[in-house]
């Protein structure tokens, strides 16, 4: 994977005031900060969701396999 430097930064930085203005700039980055909250936010809700419901795969397949251990140990002593 690539990695950005500072360099590199830097330069975004001026063609970035260069491009909007120096008024324009400190609002595209709030706005542009407000996205990145908003996309870490949904990304962490949909982490939790993907986790809930993992778990309750595996509580699932415990219930199932207890249930099948149950079944099998009456049939051998009935």
């Amino acid at each position: 994977m690539p990695q950005i430097g500072w360099l590199e930064i830097l330069s975004v930085v001026i063609i970035a005031i260069l491009v909007l203005g120096p008024k324009e700039f400190p609002i595209a980055l709030k706005k542009i900060g407000t996205y990145i909250g908003k996309f870490k936010n949904t990304l962490s809700n949909f982490q939790k969701e993907v986790t809930s419901v993992s778990q309750d795969i595996d509580l699932e397949k415990d219930i199932l396999s207890e249930d099948s251990k149950n079944k099998k140990d009456t049939e051998n002593n009935g």
